[in-house]
């Protein structure tokens, strides 16, 4: 399999988990709240503020898909690596708020990390095609 397969099966993997999850907290917060890794639920009223991470996951998987399907390779790579910083974020909070470290590591660390490698590798991969195509520069006579 060539490292475009599977660089574009990555991103679609990412795509499809992301607009899940997300889509998961805007429908049932309170049940997808607790895998999160928080170790309780907010206070108040503080479901809205699930829903607005679903909105979020959601606006980036979209973002993710718009550009594999449009078949920008290389904004797709540095999209993921800039999106990872969301998951890192994620594993960050979970950690910051005494959450359940397996899954501040586990999951959105993990999620993060193969986001950047896979971002990292299409950008490899985009790197080699742009320079493969580059026109070279006119020759003084």
């Amino acid at each position: 399999m060539s490292l475009k397969k599977i660089n574009t099966v990555l991103a679609a993997t990412f795509v499809l988990f992301i607009l899940w999850f997300g889509t998961e907290f805007i429908l049932s917060p309170e049940t997808v709240a607790p895998t999160f890794g928080l170790p309780s639920w907010p206070s108040g009223d503080g479901g809205g503020f699930l829903v607005v991470k679903g909105v979020r996951d959601v606006v980036m998987a979209l973002v993710l898909g718009v550009l594999l399907v449009t078949g920008h390779r290389r904004a797709l790579g540095w999209a993921l690596l800039v999106e990872a910083l969301a998951a890192y974020g994620d594993m960050a909070n979970v950690l910051a708020h005494h959450g359940s470290v397996g899954t501040a590591l586990g999951v959105h660390g993990l999620t993060a990390t193969l986001m950047v490698v896979n971002g990292l590798l299409i950008l490899r991969e985009t790197l080699k095609v742009a320079t493969a195509t580059a026109t070279p520069l006119p020759q003084p006579a």
